[in-house]
Formats: structure tokens, C-alpha cells, sequence
């Protein structure tokens, strides 16, 4: 029995397509909608057009479903296909000013905005008391939503589309039971760095309309201060927030190394994308690195005979 079964939805007409392999699924972390990209062999029956939606299945498991954006043809037999999820439609730009509202409240207007279908949308909890979007794309309003959110809980979010259904998770509900190490792959490059997005001393200042006078809030971790001077992160508060939780939850997230790993072609598993958190354990020599560590982006190359995955992976805390 085949492991891809590839449909396309045309005009009340389902057509069960032969497929050229490979079939390659891309996901992100963030800022980019699900992508399938595909090679469907021309027959009689076969008529389709943009806008037409593509179901995916895997070895009996629910992939992708999204809509046809893109057709090619380099000759009369193949046509070359790239389809993307709902999340496609969160490059559409709008102005928008909102009050009081969650980042998940946030998600859930944009999806009855747009007429889009939402799945799970866990509670974010934080309340963002006012902010103004103009002609901004719906990735950004929503990316925004959510770097407020994290800055001032510590608790990060993933929004992906799982088969048709928009989700925006806890990235702790993504975390897989998966180890990858320097045999999983056929290349790896891994790197630490404190060039950029390391932050080891917070400073929030916030003007006080009522006594006139500046506050300052800091969080600052001495150690790595002696270890890498100061690194100095700087910026004012919103009316409302607790400038002492939020620099704490910011030196909380910054205060580390960056890591990044790129491993291509890992042993394929259809659980992984743009968002999880994966086991990773290298032997670089001198120094075994043990992580979890978050796919910014999985592409997934898949055949009748063989799955496989190119990741690349950032972050994670250090475990020795």
C-alpha cells in the first residue's frame, strides 16, 4: 500500500494524484505559512486550478492541508505544484487598534476577520492594554502580540496550522521525545555565539507622569557579567506593566548563548516542525553538548521508501 497519498480538491471533484517524488513539506517557527511543494503526472482525468485545496497523507498520517498557489509546467507531462496553509493569508496587511485583548484575542479576530478556520488556541493570559497596527501584515500584528506576551510572562507561543486548523500552543506542548545526534545526519554545523540576542543585564525605564520622576528596573546576573562584561539590554514600559516581573522574565530569556544547528537529511519523523523541541546530543571533541533545543525551520523530503529532514535548530537551555 503507498505511504503518500496526495489529493487534490477541484470544483466538488477529488482526484487522487500520481506524484513524481518527492513530496517536500517546510515549516517555520514563525513569519512564514506551511509550505508543500509536489510533481503531479498528467493524465486525462486530471484538472485543477489555484485557489483548489491539497490533502497530504503519510503512512497513514494527516500531514498537510492547504490551497494551491502556484502551478508550473516544463513539459506536458508534469506539472509542478507549491501549495500553502491558512497561514498564507496571514500576509495580507490591515490596520487594526485594539484594547484589552490577549494575543490569543488577537488570533481569534484575525481568523473571523479573514474567514479562516482556528483549532486549539491555548489562553495567553496577558492582557496587552492598547496597541495600533497600521497596514501591517497579519504575521506582524500577530508576531507582535505574542513578543509582548513573552516579555512580560517568559512563556513563548508557536502559531502553525495543523491540517487546516490554525493553533497557537505553549512551546513546552511541542516537545518531543526525539534525540538527534552527530549520527541522526549526514552534515551538521553547530554554533554558539553572545553576538547577538544575548542580554546578560536588563534596564527598564518608565516615565512617572504623576511624581514626574524616571523609574528604573534592573536584573542583572553578576556571573556572567564577570564572564562576558556587560551585555545591556534597554528599553521603556508600557503604562500598566510591572517593570520588575518584565525584567526579570527578559533576563530570564536572554541571559544565554545563542546555539544554532543545521543538520540535513535526519531520519524523517512527521511529528517535527517549525516550533518543536527536540533532544539534541553532540560529541564535538573536547565537549559533549546534551540540549533541547527548537526547530526554527523542518523540511521534510519525503519517499515511498524514505523519509528524511533537513532542521535547523536554535537555542534551548544548556543541560551538562
Amino acid at each position: 500500500m503507498a505511504k503518500s497519498k496526495l489529493y487534490i480538491l477541484s470544483k466538488g471533484r477529488t482526484f487522487e494524484c500520481a506524484i513524481q517524488e518527492p513530496i517536500i513539506w517546510e515549516t517555520h517557527r514563525k513569519g512564514a505559512p506551511g509550505k508543500l511543494t509536489f510533481d503531479v503526472i498528467k493524465d486525462e482525468e486530471l484538472g485543477f486550478h489555484e485557489g483548489d485545496a491539497v490533502r497530504f497523507d503519510y503512512d497513514g498520517k494527516k500531514i498537510f492541508f492547504g490551497f494551491i498557489f502556484i502551478k508550473k509546467r516544463t513539459n506536458n507531462r508534469i506539472i509542478s505544484v507549491t501549495a500553502y496553509d491558512q497561514l498564507r493569508y496571514f500576509k495580507n496587511k490591515d490596520t487594526y487598534n485594539y484594547e484589552g485583548k490577549t494575543a490569543a484575542q488577537v488570533l481569534q479576530m484575525l481568523i473571523a476577520d479573514f474567514k479562516l478556520q482556528g483549532g486549539k488556541i491555548a489562553d495567553t493570559k496577558h492582557i496587552i492594554s492598547s496597541r495600533i497596527e497600521d497596514n501591517a501584515e497579519l504575521f506582524t500584528i500577530m508576531d507582535n502580540a505574542l513578543s509582548i506576551t513573552t516579555k512580560n510572562t517568559g512563556v513563548m507561543y508557536v502559531l502553525y496550522d495543523d491540517y487546516g486548523k490554525l493553533c497557537l500552543q505553549d512551546v513546552k506542548t511541542l516537545k518531543l521525545d526525539i534525540l538527534v545526534d552527530e549520527e541522526s545526519g549526514e552534515t551538521f554545523e553547530y554554533t554558539t555565539s553572545i553576538d547577538e540576542n544575548t542580554y546578560n543585564k536588563i534596564k527598564l525605564a518608565r516615565e512617572n507622569k504623576e511624581s514626574g520622576k524616571r523609574e528604573i528596573f534592573i536584573a542583572q546576573d553578576g556571573k556572567n557579567i564577570n564572564d562576558w562584561g556587560i551585555l545591556q539590554y534597554t528599553d521603556t514600559l508600557d503604562e500598566g506593566e510591572n517593570g520588575q516581573v518584565k525584567a526579570n522574565a527578559l533576563l530570564a530569556l536572554y541571559n544565554q548563548k545563542t546555539r544554532k544547528l543545521h543538520i540535513n537529511k535526519v531520519f524523517g519523523d512527521t511529528r517535527v516542525r517549525g516550533g518543536s523541541t527536540l533532544g539534541v546530543k553532540m560529541y564535538l571533541g573536547d565537549l559533549t553538548v546534551a540540549n533541547f533545543m527548537m526547530a526554527e525551520s523542518a523540511k521534510h523530503w519525503f519517499y515511498e521508501s524514505d523519509h528524511r529532514m533537513d532542521l535547523k535548530l536554535i537555542g534551548g537551555d544548556f543541560v551538562a
